[in-house]
């Protein structure tokens, strides 16, 4: 905008009646200098204010259990993420319901130095599965950053068959075989039954449990004969022999490459993957939002933060709050036609 737009009125036409030149400099001077100077000072105190976020320890919340997937990615970030805010990052584990306890606590919480590392089913599939879900996941969070993905991995015992044979083996066996998950309407509950539904005649029976670790303890022990896990939970049992990987969902993955897809198993069209994501309470301040939307994204696309996320079995994303608001909309159609077609419904 040129400084003249900048004029009232009034002033240009006091302006032209003045019968110089330099009366009319100093007329526009002295309008213009306040405006320019209160919108800089305002520019100043807004940059000022978001410097100024966090003003103590930051928490961020996880809902399921130390060593877990979405606890790992919320350590990888806690670190450099406290070297950058010049504050301690403290990540705490609140178990529970699926990781629906501790996006309530997020989403409830007024302290503007709460946060929380969610997985897809907090913030597609819940509210669509929960007739009383005590928070709204439209409503009640500001997205801040998608964080990483990862294929799922259909993982069995050793001791059963690999390939189409293991999809015969689970047909025969009907209901006396099992399979677990994170908990009800996770991405690998809803992602088994997306493969009950692809796989004519599969009827394993669903057994919740708080966490992936405490699933793959379960499937050691006998009690499960198969799960979607993420990659980096797996890959140190099929490496030892204990387990046996059966397929990924979608396509080839650099996380597991010596993995074939479902596909090549005969199981077509399961393209789902798991993904952690941090969030905030839709109250969360400006300030705050603006400052880990320009921290968290770089932290988490730094060389270093990617390989280790790397190593957990994780693929390093870091979006903006946009990105994740892109993801979640996409998503929750997929995850919300799984629900209405499998006819899924929870307490």
């Amino acid at each position: 905008m040129k400084i003249p737009d900048l004029i009232p009125s009034r002033l240009k036409r006091l302006c032209r009646a003045c019968s110089t030149h330099a009366v009319h400099t100093t007329f526009l001077i002295a309008a213009c200098a306040l405006p320019i100077s209160a919108t800089a000072q305002n520019i100043d105190k807004k940059a000022e204010t978001a410097a100024a976020w966090p003003t103590r320890p930051v928490r961020i919340l996880v809902g399921f259990p130390g060593g877990s997937t979405p606890d790992m990615s919320a350590r990888t970030l806690a670190e450099p993420l406290s070297r950058a805010l010049g504050q301690p990052v403290i990540v705490e584990n609140r178990v529970g319901a699926s990781g629906n306890i501790a996006a309530d606590l997020v989403a409830k919480a007024t302290d503007d130095h709460t946060l929380g590392v969610v997985i897809n089913g907090n913030l597609t599939s819940a509210k669509q599965l929960y007739a009383k879900l005590p928070y709204d996941p439209a409503s009640d969070f500001a997205p801040l950053s998608l964080l990483t993905t990862a294929p799922l991995m259909l993982v069995a015992p050793a001791s059963l068959p690999g390939g189409a044979d293991f999809f015969t083996a689970a047909q025969e066996a009907g209901s006396h075989w099992n399979y677990g998950s994170v908990g009800n309407g996770s991405v690998g509950h809803l992602g088994m039954e997306l493969i009950k539904q692809r796989s004519t005649g599969m009827t394993p029976v669903h057994v919740p449990y708080s966490g992936n670790p405490q699933v793959v303890t379960a499937m050691l022990g006998g009690h499960i004969q198969m799960a979607l896990i993420p990659p980096g939970i797996a890959l140190p049992h099929i490496r030892s022999g204990k387990l046996r990987a059966i397929g990924l969902t979608g396509g080839r993955s650099l996380l597991a490459p010596d993995v074939p897809p479902l596909a090549e198993a005969g199981l077509k069209n399961v393209n789902l993957e798991v993904w952690t994501a941090l969030i905030g309470p839709a109250r969360l301040s400006s300030a705050a939002q603006a400052r880990l939307a320009q921290e968290v994204p770089r932290i988490v696309r730094d060389a270093d933060t990617r390989q280790k996320l790397f190593a957990q079995g994780w693929q390093a994303v870091g979006t903006s709050p946009d990105g994740l608001r892109s993801r979640l909309k996409d998503e929750t159609a997929i995850l919300g036609n799984i629900i209405q077609t499998r006819g899924i419904k929870l307490e």
